[in-house]
């Protein structure tokens, strides 16, 4: 029997008096975060004995387990372990001398912090912090070392604490929480499974609460992807996203150099209820649950993905925009930015329709990563996948350039409204010339950038000009009438400007392959993009009312009957026609205001009762 009456007394050197009153008011944001703090001492401990078995061959390979207590009664909760045990001389250094002034030093650097919650986590000091919800915490422990007494320790939350030699058998250390009247939610065992569950959920060591293991012991990211299949991921994702649909992708990360990295990461499909705007990363420190919120080791144009991180050599106890600029931070975001874009080209080059498929999904945080970083730019170039207008296709910008008819073409087209556009395309697709579909928010920037990075590219979309594919060359076109000096070409462009009462509109005169079209409303590519760029910053620019320029079609059946009741001196009708030619054109391009459409609605029902009344005579 061990003589439990020596005690020793003694004082905590410690120069701020106060400490305890700022651990237990201020010191973390969230007092439930000092469970995690004794359960992860409780798995260094379990470490430590299992090295020393290793190292010094001893036999203790014991089932190695780690017990949360709950005594209602006595509301105490108590963390145990099966670990190394502490002697009473490692107790005073670690417990008294360590913690302690490692604690008082903590506090100084950062009780003047305004925003408590840069600090991410804080670990190997972590024992302190059972006294944000302890009246009392007392410390039983017995260490592995042949011959060793059990030690037991009491603090009341003063600078005043007891040290003497108990009677112990089991190795190990007990941390006995003598909880405060106001904290006793930590005696009910839903909430402590609760916080047990978020913070220490993947811990490596068994932990028991009320005769359950709560934890997971070998999270997926602690495995080799050789040893996993979809199902396996899928699962793990379903954990740590419940209710959420099956992700688009995963990358699994397992680096040990330079630095320590591992995780998951997942590209879930993405709702309108999903907040792209923050992080939705866990991360983890040796399996122990730090913040999920790491926009810091994510870059921006990643921030929809999900998952967890296990980075034990990220500095986690200090401000986060320390972090921001950290050499190691840094390297990691090129790391994760660089294995998502290996990924990317992986999945286009594996099953092109499959990648089709989560496109929508992905599209725009792949443009936007690539306008913001050069490398990711650079891997992802030529798997930038475009839809074909009018089909189910998909290609890239390489693939189109290689397959346009034209020999060495240097124009991509493109439309943003396959609807308001449709005139247009029908003419293109006549002439078998492909049409990308850009139609999302951030195409008018990708597209600059994709000129600005292949300078003898130039985008246009399919209302800004005719190519000469669509044109049909005809030279008694270019005859000059003697009569009045001009071309007939001239003549119908003179005409139009006449009855449309514009003289300051532009018309050009051209034969289309296609005969339907009697007339295209024509945007400059240049003006467009410069009034789209001036609404983006703020300072709307309304489109003058003579913007576009008019293309008339000598081809089309309706100018050349425009021409022929002219002949005739029918301006009524001509000018009927004409006004209708020139609508219609600029329909697909603009909103009637109110007049403008009873205009030509009017005008549409006259031009209809003529037509029936012809048919009518016949």
């Amino acid at each position: 029997m061990k003589d439990q009456s020596l005690k020793e007394q003694g004082t905590i050197s410690i120069h701020t008096e106060n400490i305890f009153p700022i651990i237990k008011k201020w010191l973390y944001s969230e007092k439930e975060i000092f469970l995690r703090e004794l359960v992860s001492n409780a798995v260094d401990a379990i470490h430590k004995m299992q090295h020393v078995n290793l190292v010094e061959g001893l036999q203790n390979a014991d089932d190695y387990r780690i017990d949360v207590l709950l005594d209602k009664d006595g509301k105490t909760l108590t963390v145990k372990d099966n670990g190394i045990g502490m002697t009473a001389d490692e107790i005073r250094r670690y417990i008294n001398q360590i913690a302690f002034s490692s604690a008082e030093e903590f506090v100084q650097k950062f009780k003047d912090l305004e925003d408590k919650s840069q600090i991410i986590g804080h670990f190997g000091l972590g024992f302190y912090s059972a006294f944000m919800v302890a009246k009392k915490v007392e410390i039983r422990s017995l260490s592995y070392q042949e011959g060793a007494s059990g030690a037991h320790w009491t603090c009341d939350g003063s600078t005043s604490y007891e040290l003497s030699e108990i009677e112990k058998k089991d190795r190990g250390t007990e941390i006995i929480l003598f909880l405060d009247d106001d904290e006793l939610e930590f005696l009910k065992p839903a909430r402590i499974r609760e916080v047990l569950t978020r913070y220490c959920n993947f811990l490596p060591v068994a932990i028991h609460l009320e005769g359950d293991v709560v934890n997971d012991q070998n999270p997926l990211w602690t495995r080799m992807a050789t040893e996993l299949d979809d199902d396996d991921y899928k699962t793990f994702y379903r954990k740590l996203y419940p209710f959420s649909d099956d992700p688009l992708f995963w990358i699994h990360l397992n680096i040990d150099f330079p630095f320590n990295l591992k995780g998951i990461l997942y590209f879930p499909k993405l709702t309108n209820e999903f907040d792209v705007t923050k992080s939705h990363i866990k991360l983890f420190c040796n399996q122990v649950f730090v913040s999920d919120n790491c926009a810091e080791v994510i870059p921006e144009f990643l921030s929809p993905l999900q998952g967890c991180l296990d980075a034990p050599d990220l500095p986690l106890n200090v401000s986060r925009s320390y972090l921001q600029n950290d050499p190691q931070v840094r390297k990691i975001r090129d790391v994760i930015t660089s294995r998502v874009a290996g990924k990317l080209v992986e999945l286009d080059k594996q099953d092109r329709k499959a990648f089709a498929a989560i496109w929508a999904d992905i599209h725009t945080f792949i443009k936007f990563g690539m306008m913001k970083d050069d490398k990711y730019y650079e891997k992802l170039k030529d798997h930038t996948l475009f839809a074909l207008s009018g089909s189910d296709e998909w290609t890239t910008l390489p693939e189109y350039l290689e397959n346009t008819s034209a020999a060495k073409a240097t124009t991509v087209y493109y439309t943003n409204d396959e609807v308001a556009q449709s005139t247009y395309l029908k003419l293109f697709k006549a002439q078998g010339i492909d049409v990308l579909v850009l139609d999302a928010q951030i195409d008018s920037h990708f597209i600059q950038f994709l000129e600005m990075k292949n300078s003898e590219i130039h985008f246009a979309r399919v209302d800004a000009d005719v190519t000469e594919n669509l044109i049909q060359q005809d030279v008694a076109s270019e005859l000059v009438d003697a009569k009045d000096g001009k071309t007939r070409d001239e003549r119908i462009a003179d005409l139009f400007k006449q009855f449309l009462k514009d003289e300051e509109l532009e018309v050009r005169v051209e034969r289309l392959k296609d005969e339907s079209v009697p007339a295209m409303a024509l945007f400059s590519e240049q003006d467009r993009r410069f009034q789209e760029m001036t609404r983006t910053l703020g300072k709307e620019i309304r489109i003058p009312e003579k913007g576009p320029s008019l293309l008339v079609n000598a081809s089309s059946p309706v100018v050349q009957n425009i021409l022929d009741l002219y002949a005739k001196q029918k301006t009524e009708d001509v000018e009927l026609l004409v006004a209708q030619v020139f609508d219609l054109a600029m329909l697909t391009c603009r909103a009637f205001d109110q007049d403008r459409m009873t205009r030509f609605l009017d005008r549409s029902n006259q031009l209809l009762a003529r037509v029936n009344s012809e048919v009518a005579k016949d």
